[in-house]
């Protein structure tokens, strides 16, 4: 599954749900946490379950449901129950703790199985288990991080620069999240860049997220998904490259360094463009 671009809508606006659909974004997320007030959640709940019950779904749907510790997300489950999304994503993960105590809610919810996408790093403890992904990998859909709930746990008065990047502290834990999501095998999806009027500045943060190894990016609001798009989209220039690479290595078997265009090119080299090309027609290749 192709994800390069996957779009929160809030819970309780069914209105934006349908129009989400023609965004062009990857995956939906309908969202019970964050975009929708304590007062509005059962409402939200009860949209959501009517949106996930039309057929056939043009794209995935998922949910965010609400963290373990708000005491919410049985509720939110128990719905969920009759209209069964493509995925939940969780807030406030912290690992394979957290998993198994979903697993254990959406086995009395009568959804076992369910593939996950945890937000890995809301918490400080959260930081601390993100080694524990690759061993549970067969239940995520991908990994992601955020920037927002994090620098109030700890009492940051900021997790951004004003040119867009992170403050130390939190680019840390970003490239942690990549890895992480790396060693699990699983799309690795870049957190959401929230200005969503500041097309320029989200065009920089999604090229730098692509050039550093994410997949996709999440985003909130549509305008945001062709841009998103186009930075996780490899160029005509760039898919030709990566088969002239492999074709270069298969016309030498057993060769451990090939020349091409002037370059010396080794293993690494062969498993990018095995990795891209299996990404935009489906080749195959070793994954790490």
């Amino acid at each position: 599954m192709t994800l390069r671009s996957v779009l929160f809508v809030p819970g309780d606006r069914p209105d934006r749900m349908q129009k989400a659909l023609t965004s062009g974004a990857d995956a939906l997320i309908l969202d019970l946490e964050d975009a929708v007030a304590v007062a509005e959640k059962a409402r939200a709940r009860l949209h959501v379950a009517d949106f996930l019950r039309q057929e056939p779904r043009r794209i995935p749907v998922w949910v965010r449901i609400n963290a373990l510790s708000s005491g919410l997300s049985a509720l939110d489950l128990a719905v969920l129950s009759t209209a069964r999304p493509d995925a939940l994503v969780l807030p406030k993960a912290e690992g394979a703790e957290s998993m198994r105590e979903l697993d254990r809610l959406l086995g009395a919810a009568g959804l076992a199985g369910l593939g996950v996408l945890p937000i890995a790093t809301e918490t400080a403890l959260a930081v601390f288990r993100l080694g524990d992904y690759a061993a549970i990998r067969e239940r995520l859909v991908g990994l992601t991080w955020g920037a927002e709930d994090l620098p109030a746990a700890i009492g940051a008065s900021q997790s951004r620069l004003p040119g867009g990047g992170f403050t130390p502290p939190f680019e840390m834990v970003r490239s942690l999240t990549l890895f992480a999501a790396h060693a699990a095998g699983v799309a690795a999806l870049e957190t959401v860049f929230p200005t969503f009027r500041d097309i320029a500045g989200l065009t920089d943060a999604a090229a730098r997220a692509a050039r550093d190894g994410f997949t996709g990016m999440l985003a909130i609001h549509p305008a945001q998904v062709p841009v998103i798009n186009a930075a996780f989209t490899p160029s005509a220039a760039v898919v030709e490259r990566a088969r002239r690479i492999v074709a270069a290595f298969a016309a030498q078997p057993g060769a451990g360094v090939v020349g091409l265009d002037g370059a010396m090119l080794d293993a690494p080299h062969l498993r990018e463009a095995q990795r891209l090309l299996a990404r935009v027609d489906g080749a195959t290749g070793p994954a790490d």
